[in-house]
């Protein structure tokens, strides 16, 4: 199943939002979107379908995620995310859904090479993903020393987020939960069926 979100989908947008006008069931139009989302990342493979979401970036589009509608250049694009099978796309794509759950905003990453970033108030969570792998331990080593590299601010609310599958849960716990503390590294677990806990420390 191929479904195209515009920018309202990650970012907050007033005017389709209208945050200022609930709708009937309690929250205003952009939490209900979150929600939504968040049900369709996990509702539909449950049933045995395989998601894929198409986003303005990955077409050609301006800043604004206006598509410019280039025939060629989106067909291309298309073909590619089509054929992707990395689980590591499919452990990003779960924790955006459950972040957008958690009221978190993903935003423009500040170092174009993070996976995903996001941010609630003034709470901002930098993430690197790790899909499964024969080579575990080495990719777990990987994903921190990513981390390690991103750690540029030294704002006291911005953290660090390492989202593995299950299969990968031991050999990131291999780093002790407070070296992981006083780093601000938090480790999230993306299950089988696309469920997300936070590891405890």
């Amino acid at each position: 199943m191929v479904e195209y979100r515009e920018l309202q989908h990650d970012q907050p947008v007033p005017h389709f939002d209208k945050p200022d006008r609930l709708t009937v069931s309690g929250v205003h139009r952009g939490e209900q979107r979150a929600l939504y989302d968040a049900r369709r990342h996990t509702e539909i493979p449950a049933h045995g379908l395989r998601l894929i979401v198409v986003r303005p970036a990955d077409l050609d589009s301006d800043r604004r995620g206006r598509l410019r509608r280039d025939e060629e250049a989106d067909l291309a694009a298309l073909r590619k995310i089509l054929a992707r099978d990395s689980d590591e796309d499919r452990v990003t794509d779960a924790f955006r859904a459950w972040l957008l759950g958690e009221g978190w905003t993903p935003v423009e990453p500040t170092d174009r090479w993070s996976d995903l970033e996001a941010v609630r108030g003034e709470d901002r969570l930098i993430c690197e993903a790790k899909g499964r792998t024969d080579d575990k331990g080495v990719d777990a080593d990987i994903a921190y020393g990513q981390l390690l590299r991103r750690m540029t601010s030294r704002a006291p609310r911005t953290r660090y987020a390492l989202v593995v599958p299950s299969s990968s849960v031991t050999a990131v716990e291999r780093v002790p939960a407070h070296v992981r503390e006083l780093l601000r590294i938090d480790v999230y677990e993306v299950t089988d069926d696309n469920g997300v806990r936070r590891l405890r420390a």
